[in-house]
């Protein structure tokens, strides 16, 4: 994959690339997006940790597929709160470390999930030959 980010526009805000070429003919895994829940119900009190756990679930979907960060194409998350951005961001940065290269990002507050308790929610689009 290839990033794109033209020296024409102004440089992300944040560690992404404005896009991001697939070459033809590569495998591509969708994710539904993630929340913060563990695998024994339990949910964190803070952004941070719930971020850790859809970027964590992420990772294992990847590995199944025989992906991993190098691989991720983009990144749609969503947060409840601007509060929430930073906790987000540190988890997403801390992923992104064991990657290569940096893929195109999307990120949106919104006014809630399924249950109140979730603030964050995370799915990527990945990509290998």
């Amino acid at each position: 994959m290839k990033e794109l980010t033209p020296p024409s526009l102004r440089p992300p805000f944040a560690r992404y690339a404005h896009g991001v070429e697939i070459p033809p003919h590569w495998r591509l895994v969708q994710t539904s997006g993630q929340l913060g829940i563990r695998a024994d119900d339990s949910i964190p009190d803070d952004a941070y940790q719930e971020a850790v756990i859809c970027f964590d679930n992420i990772a294992e979907i990847l590995r199944s597929a025989g992906m991993g960060p190098d691989d991720v194409a983009h990144i749609s998350a969503y947060v409840t709160d601007r509060e929430h951005m930073a906790g987000y961001m540190r988890a997403r940065d801390e992923f992104l470390a064991k990657a290569g290269r940096l893929p195109s990002s999307t990120l949106l507050i919104v006014s809630g999930f399924t249950r109140p308790e979730f603030k964050v929610e995370v799915e990527v689009l990945a990509a290998a030959p």
